[in-house]
């Protein structure tokens, strides 16, 4: 039996979620705070959820907020955008009645309608501010005809609408799904599985339980135990989904309903869920210091996203890859396409790996027009570092150690022994533990600077190289972008140094015609051209047409395949075995 009250303060909080209205997007919630004896209450409300890493003003979506004790209204001021402040001088039970309007489609952010609630738990439970360690229990009153509830929070005396948190960090961790979900289940390692499919599709749940259990085998085995007793997999299945957001005993994913019967959608779905699923180590337990306890008011700033996400990024296909799911040549596909992103992205010449985690708050999550000129994604190219860090160590131990042991080390070291979060300085010194030698360098050029990835070296030492299969081209190129699926070529990106940039052509600029020539697709605008070409480009600005000179310019992109090199060594072909898991 679970019980609900907070032996250090003798506070109970319970929240009653109830949605007269879920096809007009609203939940209706009722929050009682018992055993107060201070003179004041402050309600806050989280300003980001933890893993996404952009302040999104939850407050924002919060209706009709009221206050009452013994039956009679309390104001309730606002102070800050996501603070109210009560008096409470000799109240000891407070009632708060809100609305919460859902309606943005996202794994981090409430979605309700008349098929189903998804309730990010930051954006929409108010705490008492200084008592983020209390527990609460929270009732839910389904709307019209659900039965179901999908989330990694205990019932309470058997309840399924009836859950615990024994704190606000489990709570904000915690989202809750309602509504007439597919469930079913698999155990792997002791571990029960949830899985809970939301909005169709046309999965095989039998081939999926079998596969994820392979997933959780190989992410278990390099930490050597799995901290959860139950995990909950919560799967929102839409026309075109994606993304994932990780929590400490279950993920919310999206994934296109329609995909999973196609050898790429597969692939994908198990890398996102490979990807989620391995933060329940990496982040949510051995996490950059800075990443709790957390400040919900604030933005938490660290510089080791790149290992947090791109770590985990690295992780995603070389799980799956180990389950032998998928071939190794299937793999080095997929690295190839981390290694186009990357090195087709002028920001990699621009923003260090470290100023990516850093300002991943003011820019990551904002991306704009110049994006691609001036930031990268700490995603891609710490996924990247890991695969230079793990080739190293493994080469350099001659295949005895590999990445793996290095985040077992950190795990056990900081999380369960230290039980806080790791130093810039001492991660530092894991891999160092493990390559076996200082690694100043390669952090100055990788991580602190904008040094080109020397893949030749990295990869030579698995018996592979680079090829560009567009090096022989001389192609002429704007070096714009245009809006998909619109009948005009309205620009929507520039290249940092292409033609368009140098020439003076725009984003939101309409492409009319190129040398007087109609221009009707983006992908045959330059037909007959040369590089060097001068051509007049006629586009409308703002309403005003205008011919722009441009003189053409060779395209720069890469499209890199990774092969294999001629007579690998005895030594290159242990890496290869180790890395690739190679049977």
């Amino acid at each position: 039996m679970v019980t609900t009250g907070n032996a250090a303060d003798n506070t109970q909080i319970t929240y009653n979620v109830s949605f007269p209205e879920a096809q007009a997007h609203y939940a209706d919630i009722e929050m009682k705070i018992t055993g107060l004896k201070q003179d004041e209450l402050e309600l806050k409300m989280p300003v980001w959820t933890p893993g996404s890493y952009l302040v999104r003003e939850f407050a924002r979506n919060i209706e009709g907020l009221s206050a009452s004790a013994n039956g009679k209204s309390l104001s309730a001021k606002k102070i800050r955008k996501n603070i109210w402040q009560l008096h409470i001088a000799g109240i000891g039970t407070v009632v708060i009645k809100y609305r919460v309007y859902a309606f943005e489609i996202s794994v981090r952010t409430s979605f309700i309608d008349a098929s189903h609630a998804f309730l990010s738990s930051p954006d929409m439970f108010l705490y008492p501010g200084n008592m983020l360690h209390s527990a609460s229990t929270i009732h839910i009153k389904p709307y019209k005809a659900w039965d179901k509830v999908s989330t990694s929070l205990e019932k309470v005396n058997g309840d399924v609408f009836t859950r615990y948190s024994p704190n606000y960090d489990i709570l904000f961790d915690s989202p809750i799904e309602i509504g007439n979900q597919e469930i079913f289940n698999f155990d792997a390692y002791g571990v029960h599985y949830e899985v809970c499919m939301q909005g169709g599709g046309n999965y095989d749940k039998e081939r999926l339980k079998k596969d994820l259990a392979k997933v959780v085998a190989e992410e278990v085995a390099i930490y050597g135990e799995n901290p959860n007793k139950h995990y909950t997999f919560i799967i929102h299945n839409a026309l075109k989904g994606g993304g994932g957001l990780e929590h400490l005993s279950s993920t919310t994913l999206g994934a296109s309903r329609d995909a999973y019967t196609t050898e790429r959608g597969y692939q994908n779905f198990l890398s996102l869920a490979a990807h989620e699923h391995f933060h329940l180590w990496n982040v949510k337990r051995l996490r950059p210091i800075a990443l709790g306890p957390f400040d919900y008011d604030n933005e938490n700033y660290t510089t080791n996203l790149w290992i947090a996400e791109g770590f985990t990024a690295y992780y995603q296909d070389i799980i799956v890859r180990r389950t032998q799911l998928y071939s190794p040549e299937n793999y080095l596909g997929m690295l190839a396409e981390d290694i186009n992103l990357l090195e087709n992205s002028e920001g990699a010449k621009v923003q260090t790996l470290a100023e990516s985690s850093y300002d991943a708050w003011i820019k990551a999550y904002r991306p704009n027009e110049n994006s691609g000129n001036s930031t990268i994604s700490y995603y891609t190219k710490g996924s990247i570092v890991a695969l230079l860090l793990d080739l190293e160590i493994i080469n350099d131990s001659k295949g005895q150690y590999s990445l793996d042991d290095v985040m077992r080390y950190m795990y056990n070291e900081y999380y369960k022994t230290k039980q806080r979060g790791y130093t810039d300085a001492e991660f530092k010194a894991g891999l160092e533990k493990f390559a076996g030698k200082n690694l100043d360098d390669f952090y100055a050029k990788y991580i602190n600077g904008l040094t080109p990835v020397d893949y030749a070296y990295y990869l030579g030492l698995a018996g592979y190289k680079l090829t560009n299969e567009l090096a022989d081209n001389n192609d002429p190129a704007l070096g714009i972008t245009t809006i998909p699926n619109i009948p005009r070529l309205i620009v929507a990106t520039v290249t940092r140094g292409s033609a368009a940039w140098k020439d003076g052509i725009n984003v939101n600029d309409e492409i009319i015609a190129i040398d007087g020539e109609p221009a009707l697709e983006a992908g045959k605008l330059l037909s007959g051209k040369k590089v060097g070409d001068k051509i007049k480009v006629t586009i409308a600005r703002d309403g005003i047409l205008m011919d722009i000179p441009v003189t053409l310019l060779k395209s720069t992109k890469v499209k890199y395949k990774v092969d294999e090199l001629p007579n690998p060594t005895a030594q290159q072909l242990v890496v290869r075995k180790k890395w690739l898991t190679l049977k």
